[in-house]
């Protein structure tokens, strides 16, 4: 039978063209190539948070890599309360930026579906060349994204972050017991959703469910390609909604749910564990504060799903379960 939530929304995600089509008439109208090459590489670093943008400056920086990120929201969405009205914030991308972008030595477009257009266009207009990364969420999304600067900058990587890549290598080897083999359903930007999808995979998950709102082959192409590299099956959907989604998991429930805001009312209804992930996270706060990109933001993910899971375990299970150390 068809179940439908009367409270469920949707929403799965879908602003990559817009925001793709923004971004290739920022180039397309303001980028210019003075034959002054700027030394910088260009950073386009797709849809996300204030604070996964904060992460990936603040890579760039530990390599010593001067950069122009475009667009930029931190400083801007996550600027303090200084208890003065500023009209424009410190943060955010300069036009004189934008327009100095057709000087640099390398676009790093991160997310095929956001990124890719304005830097094939900045390429086309400036013949800056570029490399199409996945968002560096994960481990190995982020391997790919330090071993690219690397290459970039000529330079090794900084011991700062080998030893975060440590920090997150343990502690992925510590909850494996926890994840492994478990099913999660995830929904959401499809440029989120395919750096997450890989990070699940490797911790051992098993994406059941996978869907963004954004239509186009190519999404169900590029997870689908993910689960046969990895054995598995799943349900691939691009322009899929909430409403599918949950009559899914009313037929095969899963163990972890992970999405926008949204999936709350799935979450409830179905006594799933979730974690909010993508945008929009509208009902919690600090989100735009805290990266899920980088190591640091993949720890801050396990430190998420692990919790989720765990307080539904510790909520259900029998006296003799209930531990106090893991």
């Amino acid at each position: 039978k068809f179940v439908i939530h009367a409270n469920t929304p949707s929403y799965v995600g879908s602003h990559i063209t817009g925001f793709a089509n923004m971004e290739k008439g920022m180039v397309a109208y303001l980028a210019e190539n003075t034959g002054r090459p700027n030394g910088k590489l260009n950073v386009i670093p797709g849809f996300i948070s204030p604070g996964d943008m904060r992460e990936i400056k603040r890579i760039l920086e530990v390599f010593g890599a001067p950069y122009i990120m475009m667009p930029d929201t931190s400083g801007v969405l996550d600027a303090p309360m200084t208890g003065r009205f500023e009209m424009y914030p410190k943060g955010g991308t300069r036009i004189t930026e934008i327009v100095d972008s057709g000087n640099s030595s390398h676009t790093l477009a991160l997310g095929q579906f956001a990124s890719e257009e304005p830097a094939t266009e900045l390429e086309r207009k400036c013949g800056v060349p570029l490399s199409v990364l996945n968002i560096p969420i994960g481990i190995e999304a982020t391997d790919a994204f330090v071993m690219t600067l690397s290459k970039l900058t000529g330079k090794d990587v900084p011991y700062i972050l080998e030893e975060e890549r440590g920090q997150l290598v343990d502690l992925m080897l510590d909850c494996h017991p926890y994840f492994y083999g478990k099913k999660v359903a995830v929904f959401g930007d499809p440029d989120t959703v395919i750096a997450l999808m890989e990070f699940l995979l490797s911790l051992g998950m098993i994406p059941r469910y996978v869907l963004t709102g954004t239509p186009g082959e190519s999404f169900n192409k590029v997870v689908g390609r993910l689960l046969q590299d990895a054995g598995l099956t799943g349900k691939v959907k691009s322009a899929g909604d909430l409403f599918e989604l949950h009559q899914w998991l009313k037929n095969e429930p899963v163990d972890l749910l992970i999405g926008n805001t949204h999936g709350k009312y799935i979450a409830r209804a179905e006594n799933i564990p979730f974690v909010r992930f993508g945008f929009p996270i509208l009902d919690r706060y600090a989100h735009q504060y805290l990266p899920t990109t980088g190591y640091k933001g993949a720890i801050r993910l396990i430190e998420k799903m692990a919790d989720a899971m765990l307080d539904k375990q510790d909520r259900e299970c029998p006296e003799e379960d209930f531990e106090l150390v893991m």
